[in-house]
């Protein structure tokens, strides 16, 4: 079996899709992209996508993923970034290129905030300084063979070329096995975030910072 490591390539926008739904959802069977989005899967894998593509930048980017392949087909990936450069005022910035592709009305934009409102109470917040690494996904069929190990390594080897002297991932406080994998890398958990209405969506209570000095 070999094992490739690549940056991804915006001819990859429809995997890194799958990814970000799959990586959303966890362990579970619902993810926070298919609450905010609404609709069939269909509909958030091809919001996913255009996210994935927007002329600027940002944490859901394809620049900001690396790509694993298994004898030359895509098998996982995952992102990391500099959430100052590319954080959540670069996504919201980005967003209305896709909301306007995808002819969002006024309405239908205020209501895919109010489901997001769930999610946001147990997102983690950045710790100052620290280069952010999310959206690890990989194919089932290709699990349990080292990917994610090897995928992480290559993030957190890029935050080092980037001069981040801290990294940090979140996990759902109740997905042990992803926890357990972040936690062979190095990484130690700092914090958690609880809320009601994040595991009356999510069927999670909420979600654990892990933090991994560089």
């Amino acid at each position: 079996m070999n094992i490739n490591i690549r940056s991804a390539k915006f001819d990859d926008a429809q995997f890194l899709a799958w990814v970000m739904l799959t990586a959303a959802r966890s362990h579970n069977k619902y993810g926070a992209w298919e609450h905010y989005v609404g609709g069939t899967q269909q509909d958030c894998l091809s919001f996913l996508r255009l996210i994935a593509t927007t002329q600027k930048p940002h944490l859901f980017h394809y620049s900001t993923f690396i790509v694993a392949e298994v004898n030359g087909q895509k098998a996982g990936a995952l992102s990391g970034y500099d959430p100052k450069v590319l954080g959540m005022r670069a996504f919201t910035q980005a967003l209305p290129e896709v909301i306007e592709k995808l002819g969002w009305t006024e309405d239908y934009q205020k209501a895919a905030l109010e489901r997001y409102v769930s999610f946001m109470t147990c997102t983690p917040d950045n710790v100052e300084g620290a280069w952010v690494i999310e959206n690890v996904a990989v194919l089932p069929e290709h699990r349990k063979k080292g990917i994610v190990n090897m995928l992480l390594a290559s993030a957190i080897d890029r935050g080092r070329k980037n001069s981040f002297k801290l990294a940090q991932i979140g996990v759902l406080i109740d997905n042990k096995p992803a926890r357990r994998a972040y936690e062979k890398r190095g990484f130690k958990f700092d914090k958690e975030k609880r809320h009601p209405s994040f595991e009356k969506v999510y069927g999670s209570p909420g979600v654990a910072r892990l933090l991994l000095n560089l």
